[in-house]
């Protein structure tokens, strides 16, 4: 038999027996659609997340003033600790592993003024990299630079939402500002952030100016000193060398203001890369658990495929009997449940996983919460469960056909499919 009269009489089989050809493909379909909608949810979440945590910041740790817990070179435990804007060149050089050390100094519920209406956000100051590692994006305008610090230049980076209450429509770079009776330019307003974390506030409501003129402007009142800061900021050049940047920034806080750097309660720190890994072992155990359910999944469609290829063979039972009567071989035999298989596996796979991406596509359609970044399937989900299902197809339908085939001819003519 030359293989297209193979493939014209198996096609004749497949639409002699449409309930059942159906049901076969219907089972390979739906194991294909369900696994693969369960991991694109999980990718959604997964990178939603990340896409959430990044609003905030990115491989941060944030270093809060604390109080001593230990005693330390005879001095007494209970002591305030309180960074200094010198404790910043100082730790930056000595701590090798770190990316930036940046100061930062905040004021809340400054009295601000336009020509058009007044606010009391927050006011913030810090250095340019401070826009990078709070992931502050620029919708107009400009974030202050090192030429600003440097100068000590009043001037202003405006939240979206501060902007939105000081000059509502209007553009707002280049006009003037008053923040506590003290004149600010405008050299730039924020993109709107949907962030989900803060340690002072929302970025979309805040007023970031340089560091230089923040510490000129707005110091520390006693009893603290004018140069006291609120937090550090730091970043590593690594996610490698995260540990190692923590660890330097704390034995250079510890020298220079004289406690033990293995004292976690003089020097709070909220690490974002931590909380970063933990997250990560969530979504990890997440990802096994969808893996066990497709598992599942993917055997009950691989039984259903199974049951109803070996009632499909049983009740062939007698055409094989005739086929072998008139000269068909063994193999002949067996080529064409081959053949019928591959054609049910590639129709319905091919099926399922046109129908499953289809499905993402129209969810996707629909606005997502922040937390989610919609249907994401992965061509790893449809290619695992293609393979399975088909494997399990083709050896549920050549066990019995092997056995089948080798049934001597006159027994398998004698066969009752009722019987």
């Amino acid at each position: 038999m030359i293989f297209t009269d193979l493939l014209l009489d198996t096609l004749r089989t497949l639409w002699a027996h449409k309930l059942r050809t159906f049901l076969t493909m219907f089972g390979i379909a739906w194991g294909i659609i369900s696994i693969t909608l369960m991991v694109a949810a999980g990718e959604g979440l997964r990178v939603g997340q990340e896409r959430q945590q990044e609003t905030f910041a990115k491989d941060l740790m944030i270093f809060f003033n604390g109080r001593t817990s230990m005693q330390d070179g005879g001095l007494r435990a209970g002591r305030e600790v309180t960074w200094e804007a010198g404790d910043v060149p100082t730790i930056q050089q000595e701590a090798t592993a770190c990316r930036y050390v940046l100061p930062e100094l905040e004021r809340a519920g400054t009295v601000v003024r336009s020509l058009y209406n007044n606010a009391t956000p927050t006011v913030t100051g810090s250095y340019p990299p401070f826009a990078e590692i709070r992931s502050i994006s620029v919708e107009a305008g400009r974030f202050y630079d090192w030429g600003d610090e440097e100068a000590g230049r009043r001037v202003a980076f405006l939240g979206s939402n501060v902007k939105k209450q000081l000059f509502s429509s209007r553009s707002a770079v280049g006009e003037k500002i008053v923040l506590n009776e003290i004149p600010y330019t405008v050299i730039g307003v924020m993109a709107a952030k949907d962030q989900n974390s803060s340690y002072d506030g929302w970025d979309v409501d805040k007023i970031f100016v340089p560091f230089s003129a923040m510490v000129h402007d707005f110091p520390s009142k006693p009893p603290l000193l004018a140069t006291n800061l609120d937090q550090l900021l730091v970043t590593p050049k690594s996610l490698t060398e995260h540990e190692d940047c923590k660890w330097q920034v704390k034995r250079a806080l510890g020298r220079l203001h004289r406690f033990d750097p293995l004292d976690k309660e003089a020097a709070p720190i909220w690490d974002t890369v931590e909380g970063a890994k933990a997250f990560a072992k969530l979504m990890d155990a997440m990802k096994y658990f969808l893996g066990a359910m497709g598992i599942t999944t993917l055997l009950l469609g691989g039984i259903g495929v199974m049951n109803v290829m070996l009632v499909a063979v049983r009740e062939r039972t007698r055409e094989i009997g005739v086929r072998k009567a008139v000269g068909a071989s063994s193999r002949a035999i067996l080529q064409q449940f081959f053949v019928e298989t591959v054609i049910i596996v590639f129709l319905s796979g091919g099926a399922g996983m046109i129908i499953a991406y289809g499905l993402c596509a129209l969810v996707d359609l629909i606005p997502m919460p922040s937390f989610f970044a919609g249907m994401l399937p992965t061509w790893q989900s449809g290619t695992i469960s293609f393979a399975v299902l088909g494997t399990v197809a083709v050896l549920s339908a050549l066990y019995p056909a092997t056995r089948a085939a080798s049934v001597d001819p006159i027994e398998a003519l004698r066969f009752e499919a009722g019987g």
